[in-house]
């Protein structure tokens, strides 16, 4: 059973919809049964996705702070996410 890989802008997918997509591909890919050409397309397709992936969770990450709290439990502030 062939599986639906539609071909939506991946700027417009949701991190969770572009990882689905691209799992999606890579079982594709993996099964060995994709003429070269489609192959082919099929990767670029994937690095799409990749990179929206990739981008969504850098955005993520940008968005977290780690909150900083004094001797008693009292929040005092945040630092960026990473910041050490």
């Amino acid at each position: 059973m062939a599986e639906d890989i539609s071909n939506p802008d991946p700027a417009t997918l949701s991190f969770e919809d572009a990882l689905r997509a691209l799992e999606q591909i890579v079982r594709r890919l993996e099964s060995g049964d994709v003429p070269l050409d489609e192959s082919i397309s099929l990767y670029a397709r994937g690095e799409e996705l990749r990179k929206r992936c990739a981008d969504r969770l850098q955005a993520a990450e940008a968005r977290i702070s780690r909150l900083t709290v004094d001797a008693s439990g009292a929040v005092t502030g945040a630092q960026p996410f990473g910041a050490d």
